[in-house]
């Protein structure tokens, strides 16, 4: 299978429009030299040792979960790990992909894998994508009879982005008719300059933004509300079991003791503090807080089990190995990166 094939899959089992607006998604590094892909390298971290472990694999593609490529260059240099990774990708051919948060937030993603590890439970999404499509106003107004409705319609079908006009017409009681005419954002200044001009239009126009409709299932975090509570001294030996963890880091919550009992839980992969903080429930699950974080957490009575980074992360390869090795029907040898961890260790 060529690139744009794979390509098209990954978007199909994540599509990229899911991601946050300041994240760096999608490929980031294309051969020029297109090529078969026949072996893919999954990591969590595209580090120095995993680009050795490609290069020697004579690897095809990289999708690495964290963009290694994040904020621009001006140049490309050796002094710089990222750059030096860069440079190797481009000299042995390697394409590199990053889907991130688009893998967080997609319906059965990271955090449902994450939250999975707690068992059963009613789970919702804690901050709610909604859809990518263009941005979409309703403009409303009144004319006096059909006449003027014609007129002012003839006019704005020769405005700029006219193609995107939605409109439906209601008579009135007083005889008048009521428009509605849905445009998009590049049809919007056109059609209301136009409208000012009209005097009857113009003293009853109103113009609102249409909300994008919810991605059901998907956005960033998760809160499961459990079947079966557990205590924290359980939630901890699950979550132990689930990441492949030896030791995790635990601030039990205030009057908490590991006896407590859990019965709700919010999780975000990765640094998720900015996503939890402030949700109710009986446990906070992620990679990392700052010290302040877990305070506030702690003095609500929430306890907080932190696993590092990348460890909160890295167990969904796994799971998307065998999602996109079903999608591509086999045909392309796909590794999980042997020498990926997170950098730090408990010593």
């Amino acid at each position: 299978m060529d690139l744009k094939g794979v390509l098209e899959v990954l978007e199909q089992l994540a599509p990229l429009s899911l991601a946050e607006s300041w994240d760096n998604v999608g490929l980031l590094v294309e051969p020029s030299r297109p090529r078969p892909i026949k072996t893919i390298l999954l990591t969590n971290d595209l580090t120095a040792a995993v680009m050795d472990e490609a290069v020697g694999m004579k690897c095809d593609l990289i999708v690495s979960y964290h963009p290694p490529l994040f904020r621009p260059f001006k140049r490309l240099l050796q002094k710089d790990w990222k750059q030096r990774l860069a440079v190797r990708a481009i000299e042995n051919g390697i394409g590199i992909f990053s889907p991130h948060t688009s893998w967080d937030s997609v319906e059965g993603g990271v955090n449902d894998w994450l939250v999975g590890g707690m068992g059963r439970g009613k789970v919702s999404v804690l901050s709610q994508a909604v859809s990518s499509g263009a941005q979409k106003h309703r403009v409303e107004f009144s004319c006096m009879d059909d006449g003027e409705v014609n007129s002012l319609l003839e006019q704005l079908r020769h405005t700029e982005g006219s193609e995107t006009f939605q409109c439906t017409r209601i008579n009135s009681e007083s005889g008048g008719q009521q428009v509605n005419l849905t445009c998009g954002s590049s049809a919007l200044t056109g059609a209301v300059q136009i409208l000012l001009s009209h005097p009857h239009a113009s003293k009853s126009l109103n113009i609102t933004q249409v909300q994008q409709p919810p991605l059901l299932g998907c956005g960033q975090g998760r809160l499961s509300v459990l079947e079966e509570p557990v205590s924290v001294s359980t939630a901890v030996q699950k979550m132990k079991t689930h990441l492949g963890l030896p030791h995790l880091r635990l601030a039990l919550g205030d009057q908490q003791t590991l006896d407590s009992m859990v019965k709700t839980v919010a999780v975000c992969a990765g640094s998720g503090a900015s996503v939890i903080q402030g949700v109710t429930a009986d446990l906070y699950i992620t990679g990392e807080m700052s010290h302040h974080e877990v305070l506030d957490a702690v003095s609500k009575g929430t306890s907080v089990i932190l696993s590092e980074h990348s460890n909160s992360e890295r167990g969904f390869l796994g799971v998307f190995r065998e999602r996109l090795s079903a999608r591509l029907d086999h045909t392309v040898s796909i590794v999980i990166s042997q020498t990926d961890r997170d950098p730090l260790q408990v010593v």
